[in-house]
């Protein structure tokens, strides 16, 4: 255990101490030294962000639920913590036993975002350990991450132990039993990362070389250990009532960024966005059954107190049975005024008859996201929404009382033309005057619209993963041309920064020789990079320059369509024969439909068994 004498000093002298004490309502202590696995999992950032991670009381209840497995919770301190800590000679520990990091045989990261990256070595230092995997040795944690970028796993490949591809409900346990054994029997680190090298979904970066061409591209990849596989197909869980569902969410110290009740409906997606990875990385769709989701629900309510559920999933409107499961829980809990929420709406009847049960107990700010300003360039991207379901939408949410609406679009997307940005305020400007066509005695409230673009990203696993981004000066373009354009009072416009965007990008599609240049910036001060007060493009700028790598080669330079790409290796059961063919018609502004409605051959079908995905042939059978 820490000092807590130095602990104490230490939280008399930060801002909000109560993001270090723990204690938190739900949180479970275990023995530490009767177990015989004990696993601290890290989310890479502040504890308000961390907390609202729907997957830590996963997983945190998943191994807990374990007799002989512990799991502990930790997150990246603050920088007047960091500065305290480093000041005070203070490890970092454990919100649970207030332990070193140290002292845990598995240190475990979820990767949510790549400018998270540099929170991840500052953890690793904070907790006294080397940065590299290859310089820690048989007494320090284990390092273990998974999460939707761990997808693309080279850039990190340097830092950590052992990567898990998918979901990690059944896999993680295997590893932590297998571990439980080797551990019992004295065995060493190396002999175990061997022994679970075969595991489905487990990826050891240290048993694999990446070799280059010329030019720079990747050639292929080595093994250095002769039994390590080939492909590393992702594991998924193809009954999500069979599994273990978070009964008892922490409740946190401090107001988080979401601060409720989250059930997920369904994991995957059909709707085929070209440019969202996790549309496709997580398919097939697999649904959980009503009753689940409702008793999941009752027992979240009652072990926490909180009145509002959140219903997530990718694209939650599309959960077929999703108006009648509004309503069974509005009335179920009618008397306790707990109110339903979505994270945001399909422009469609559907989702608006679900608006319509929603508002009866709690009315909120509408969230839309059309993403592109022409129908031509929703029609690329494969964004299968009209101006007609648009108007459609927004004008039932005025008539419904609603006057604070939120659009959310991107710029720099593929074949993107001026009269496309120029759409954004266009639909905007429809919207306002939509509300101002009302009669009177019909407006409510004062009307507030807000336009975000965010930058687009092409990430590993899509249709667009080809795709060059477009340069800092073009993006910087287009967002100053839209804020220009946009001068009524009712719209304001937003856009995230152009730098950080193109950073991620370098880093989503980027291979091992990354990993040099990630822990450059991070010797350099590099950390809390996703936050705007802390990131520093320049310094990154220099970082690459000195590890001898171009920033432009990684994202603004198109791919040639039989380019070997560093995550080649993971199978994720789509094919890039069906991303190919998406690309193409993305090009030609070709629409897939939904794949509940017609089966794409996307090759998931090869044995990602899947409700919505059977046996495929005819034309198109070279996706399998």
């Amino acid at each position: 255990m820490i000092d807590i004498n130095k602990l104490n000093r230490v939280l008399n002298r930060v801002e909000k101490p109560a993001r270090y004490i723990g204690l938190e309502v739900n949180t479970i202590e275990k023995d530490f030294d009767s177990a015989k696995v004990k696993l601290a999992f890290a989310f890479p950032d502040v504890y308000e962000i961390a907390m609202s991670y729907n997957g830590l009381d996963l997983l945190y209840g998943l191994i807990n639920k374990n007799e002989n497995m512990l799991c502990e919770r930790v997150f990246s301190p603050w920088v007047d913590m960091e500065s305290e800590m480093e000041k005070e000679g203070l490890e970092l520990f454990t919100l649970e036993s207030k332990r070193a990091v140290k002292e845990f045989d598995f240190l475990a990261f979820t990767l949510q975002y790549e400018m998270s990256y540099t929170n991840i070595l500052k953890i690793l230092q904070l907790s006294q350990m080397a940065l590299r995997s290859s310089e820690r040795g048989e007494d320090d944690p284990i390092v273990i991450a998974g999460g939707p970028c761990a997808y693309n796993p080279e850039p990190m490949a340097e830092f950590i132990d052992i990567f898990f591809i998918g979901e990690a409900e059944e896999g993680l346990i295997e590893i932590l039993e297998i571990y439980s054994e080797f551990k019992e029997e004295g065995r060493s680190k190396e002999e175990f990362l061997k022994k679970i090298s075969s595991l489905r979904g487990v990826y050891i970066p240290s048993f694999y070389r990446e070799e280059y061409n010329e030019d720079g591209t990747v050639k292929g990849r080595v093994k250095i250990y002769e039994d390590a596989p080939e492909i590393i197909k992702k594991r998924y869980i193809k009954d999500l009532d069979s599994v273990y569902s978070a009964d008892k969410p922490i409740l946190p110290n401090i107001e988080a960024v979401h601060d409720r009740v989250v059930e997920e409906l369904f994991r995957g997606c059909t709707q085929g966005c070209r440019f969202c990875q996790a549309g496709i990385i997580y398919r097939p769709i697999r649904e959980k059954s009503l009753d689940n989701i409702i008793q999941g629900i009752d027992i979240m309510l009652k072990n926490s107190g909180y009145d509002e559920i959140s219903l997530s999933s990718l694209s939650t409107c599309d959960f077929p049975e999703l108006e009648k499961l509004v309503q069974l829980l509005l009335e179920k809990y009618e008397e306790e005024k707990v109110s339903v929420s979505l994270p945001s709406l399909r422009l469609d009847s559907k989702s608006l008859n679900v608006l319509k049960e929603i508002e009866k107990v709690r009315k909120t700010g509408l969230t839309f996201a059309p993403e592109a300003g022409s129908q031509r360039l929703r029609d690329v991207i494969n964004k299968n929404i009209t101006m007609q379901d648009i108007e459609r939408a927004v004008g039932f949410a005025f008539n419904e009382g609603y006057s604070t609406i939120k659009l959310y679009f991107m710029i720099g997307l593929p074949t993107e033309e001026t009269e496309d940005i120029m759409g954004i305020r266009d639909i905007s400007y429809r919207i306002k005057d939509m509300f101002f066509e009302m009669d009177k005695d019909k407006m409510k409230g004062n009307l507030k619209i807000t336009a975000s673009a965010s930058c687009f990203v092409p990430k590993p696993f899509t249709p667009f993963q080809w795709e060059a981004q477009d340069d800092l000066d073009q993006l910087f373009e287009k967002a100053l041309m839209l804020k220009d354009a946009i001068r009524d009072r009712k719209v304001k416009f937003n856009y995230h920064d152009p730098k950080l965007s193109r950073l991620e990008a370098v880093i989503a599609r980027g291979d091992r020789r990354v990993s040099k240049a990630i822990e450059k910036a991070f010797q350099m001060g590099a950390h809390f990079d996703g936050w705007k007060e802390y990131f520093d493009y320049d310094l990154w700028i220099e970082a690459f320059e000195a590890v001898g790598l171009d920033p432009d080669f990684y994202a603004t330079r198109e791919r040639g369509l039989d380019e070997i790409f560093p995550w080649d290796f993971i199978d994720i059961g789509v094919s890039k024969n069906f991303l190919k063919r998406e690309r193409k018609k993305a090009i030609g502004e070709q629409i897939t439909v939904d794949c509940r409605k017609k089966c794409h051959g996307c090759g998931v079908n090869r044995d990602y068994d899947g409700n919505y995905c059977p046996e495929f042939g005819g034309s198109d059978a070279s996706a399998r």
